[in-house]
């Protein structure tokens, strides 16, 4: 199967990983053009592929209540290689998985490099790719290089989309005083790498608590470039002082709410937490969970080590912030991401218009399968849209208004309803409706594998 022409793929992130992996392993030739490390990002610090720039969390694991979670679920059944990674490099995150990011984005790398149909080329691609690639998926990610986000935006007939993503500072544990802190999953939920004790914690009572709030807001900010002022955060990855500044009670209520938690050092409920998340599988560093932040370097040192706890902390990086870029994909792609306005031409990842890893690299898995089936002569099956993968794609194709598009995680929302009942017999809501929504999922997307002509190239492969 040799003769076949390959397909190239445009960036080495996750999207493009998944994408590469699902493609070779239908038999099918293809190219993963990365530009680093011949030209660098504001936010990745290697050239290794799927190297993960923000959080080191995939998010819940939890298939049955959580939509993340069936996703997750999903693309195991699908043959994810992004999840068959992810499982390996895990490390203890209460119900979610979260992953050594550097043991994950290695063994990524070395399974494509490995795999006899999967070239890569260290280039950045300039312009819109050779007329000469009839099938091109441009997974860059949200931080597409400048010459080629121009040339998509010429070709869509409009201004480039963005928006601004903030990172979370990383802590040396060691620097962790433990005599203050405590290890606990919030409810003590043990996920898949995970005992219930995953988590540190850091205590505040009331006055520590404003006093933070109060010193957040005051801090000094990165200052943005005039072509950056107008460009909107998205709301799944708020800087923290930018949450601080909606409200006092704001963070209390999002990444710093107390409950399912229990202080062993004191019998008082705290009045806030501050969580820390392992970030590698030696257990040495941990991230602040939810304190992605436009902070400025000098001030974010002095800032967190207000929080009980981290008074001696000690940072392996702080918090940072770049500028990400998105099409307006209702408007521009078809059902199976293809450009309208060139079908030779599909995106996927979060340059797509998803947010989050496993959104973009689910995205990823359903262009290399549309492509690959494309390729071999095989008709394009689009997912069910009671399925996790369908409802995301149905989303960002058409499902979503055009006109005030922004990227969006997976979430039950985006899935058609159902008519289920609960134990009692009644219309099934909230946790029920969630459970029921989900066996439908898997129950619909094995039906779908099942008939695939493109799962049957693949096992022939």
């Amino acid at each position: 199967m040799t003769d076949i022409a390959p397909i190239h793929i445009i960036g080495g992130g996750l999207a493009g990983s998944e994408a590469a992996w699902q493609i070779a392993q239908a038999g099918v030739p293809v190219v993963i053009h990365e530009m680093r490390p011949h030209r660098k990002t504001d936010a990745h610090k290697t050239e290794g592929l799927a190297e993960l720039v923000c959080s080191n969390s995939f998010r819940s694991d939890d298939a049955e209540n959580n939509a993340v979670g069936l996703l997750h679920a999903e693309m195991r059944l699908c043959g994810s290689l992004i999840l068959r990674e992810g499982d390996k490099a895990a490390v203890p995150a209460g119900g979610a998985l979260a992953v050594d990011r550097d043991v994950f984005s290695a063994n990524v790398t070395a399974a494509l490099e490995s795999h006899p149909l999967v070239t890569i080329q260290r280039e950045e691609i300039q312009g819109l790719p050779p007329e000469e690639w009839d099938s091109v998926i441009i997974a860059t990610g949200p931080l597409t290089s400048p010459a080629l986000a121009e040339a998509i935006a010429k070709l869509g007939g409009e201004r480039e989309l963005a928006f601004f993503d903030a990172i979370a500072p990383i802590i040396y544990k060691e620097s962790i005083n433990m005599d203050v802190a405590w290890f606990q999953s919030r409810y003590d939920k043990a996920g898949p790498a995970g005992t219930g004790k995953d988590y540190i914690n850091c205590p505040m009572n009331r006055d520590q608590y404003y006093a933070f709030v109060e010193a957040l807001i005051a801090s000094e900010k990165t200052e943005f470039k005039e072509w950056e002022k107008d460009t909107p955060y998205f709301e799944g990855c708020m800087p923290v002082e930018v949450m601080a500044e909606r409200g006092p009670e704001t963070l209390r209520f999002g990444p710093m709410k107390p409950v399912g938690l229990t202080n062993p050092h004191k019998d008082e409920r705290p009045y806030a937490v501050v969580q820390l998340r392992q970030d590698n599988a030696l257990g040495t560093l941990y991230n602040m969970v939810g304190f992605q932040t436009k902070t400025k370097y000098g001030a974010q040192t002095e800032l967190f080590r207000m929080i009980p706890g981290l008074e001696d902390a000690t940072f392996a990086r702080l918090g940072g912030l770049h500028r990400n870029t998105f099409i307006n994909a209702p408007k521009l792609l078809g059902a199976s991401l293809q450009m309208k306005a060139l079908p030779r031409i599909r995106f996927a990842g979060q340059i797509s218009g998803c947010e989050g890893y496993v959104e973009s690299a689910a995205v990823g898995l359903m262009a290399g399968r549309f492509a690959a089936a494309e390729r071999l002569g095989l008709s394009v099956e689009i997912p069910p849209v009671t399925t996790a993968h369908g409802a995301l794609l149905n989303h960002i194709t058409g499902g979503a208004n055009a006109e005030t598009f922004q990227p969006m995680n997976i979430n039950f929302g985006l899935f058609p309803d159902i008519d289920a009942t609960n134990a009692k017999g009644r219309r099934a809501k909230g946790k029920d409706r969630k459970q029921a929504m989900s066996a439908r999922a898997i129950e619909d997307l094995n039906e779908w594998l099942a008939s695939s002509q493109f799962n049957k190239a693949k096992k022939a492969a």
